[in-house]
């Protein structure tokens, strides 16, 4: 994940310990080749072996999506929008869709309310299973990575022979889905949940009581959780540091409303140490309860009566003139969209708050006092997505 170059300049000279002297230095952790999916540079101070300054610096493949949003009409939106996170794409659409039904006032199918969730949860899974698999990685244990993308393609599956897609699904559509549900795909997806559910305990056993992993993760890389809500931090990153947020349960949308409410199966996973580590069991957990609110999405939808699965739409598409934010939980926080329209097929202004830009952001604070040899594992479990940051 990251590659450092030195470019050491002395910056202080001062006296250490025994009379030696000293000399604090830079060091550049990236950026990486422009090649790779988004690029991050860390410019870090050292004195020794201790980090004294961090400071993130994005910008290299700035894709300029919200100036892309305003040349496009609202159809068109969605195939962009659901790139600068490409492991939550399903979870991007969304908010775009959610904003203009709002501004239309326009009431989606039943049909449409619980299929959306459902795919929402199981990208959620998909999400979360990615960076269960790549964390451990960075921190030189290969193994979790197969058992992890296991578990993936049994999801990829379902996913794909519902939208055609694998990442860029583009299955969203302003009134509901593009088309209905293949015959039989509930079932499907009942059997690679249960599959998925069966062997996560396959996972955890690599991760969970590691010594090796907890000795790189345990009391390391702590962010309090004053510092999370200054830094507007959100996501399981907030919730390992005692954030107790969750747009799903708190500003319910879809179907959310019923699975978080008396009874329903949606519960917020929540730590106090706000460590490595406990950023990497409130992941683990959370993709338990994405996989039990999938099921309860499959059994809302079995009993439901069949109908259309979205609304027909004129042939060119204009919102009212008006304004709007719509802010979802993402996989990896909030991701809202902050939509002007006066009245045209294409929005006057789209501003895309991504989850990823404030959870980096918190490491300027974080990664002063820290050693080098721990940057790799705090970088690691702050689970981010690099075109999040640099949209």
């Amino acid at each position: 994940m990251t590659e450092a170059t030195t470019s050491a300049r002395e910056l202080t000279v001062g006296v250490g310990a025994g009379g030696l002297a000293t000399a604090d230095m830079v060091l550049n952790i990236g950026p990486q080749h422009p090649a790779t999916h988004g690029v991050l540079r860390l410019r870090i101070v050292v004195d020794g072996e201790r980090i004294v300054s961090a400071e993130p610096i994005i910008g290299y493949m700035h894709r300029g999506a919200e100036k892309l949003f305003e040349v496009r009409d609202y159809r068109q939106i969605i195939v962009l929008a659901n790139r600068h996170d490409w492991l939550s794409a399903f979870a991007n659409e969304l908010g775009v869709v959610l904003a203009v039904e709002d501004m239309l006032g326009m009431e989606v199918p039943q049909r449409a309310v619980w299929a959306r969730t459902l795919l929402a949860e199981l990208n959620r899974v998909l999400n979360h299973l990615m960076f269960l698999g790549s964390y451990p990685l960075e921190l030189g244990a290969i193994t979790p990575v197969f058992y992890a993308f296991r578990e993936r393609e049994e999801l990829q599956a379902v996913m794909e022979e519902a939208s055609g897609g694998r990442m860029h699904y583009m299955f969203n559509r302003v009134g509901g889905l593009k088309e209905d549900l293949p015959a039989g795909w509930l079932g499907r997806v009942t059997e690679a949940v249960a599959a998925v559910r069966r062997r996560l305990p396959d996972l955890e056993r690599l991760l969970v009581g590691n010594e090796i992993l907890e000795a790189r993760t345990r009391g390391v890389g702590v962010l309090s959780r004053d510092l999370a809500l200054g830094h507007g931090v959100s996501g399981p990153i907030a919730r390992a540091s005692g954030v107790d947020v969750d747009l799903r349960r708190d500003t319910p949308y879809l179907g959310y409303g019923e699975l978080f409410g008396p009874g329903g199966p949606g519960r917020v996973v929540t730590l106090e140490a706000g460590d490595c580590l406990a950023r990497l069991e409130v992941l683990l957990e959370q993709t338990r309860v994405s996989l039990d609110l999938a099921d309860a999405c499959v059994d809302r939808l079995a009993g439901l009566p069949q109908g259309p699965i979205n609304v027909k739409l004129p042939k060119v598409l204009k919102v009212p003139e008006g304004q709007i934010y719509c802010a979802t939980e993402n996989p990896l926080g909030f991701n809202g969209y902050y939509l002007v329209s006066r009245g045209d097929k294409t929005p006057w202004r789209l501003k895309l708050r991504s989850a990823s830009f404030n959870n980096v952001s918190v490491l300027a604070e974080m990664l002063p006092g820290q050693l080098i040899a721990d940057m790799v594992a705090i970088l690691g479990s702050m689970f981010f997505v690099v075109g999040d940051i640099d949209k």
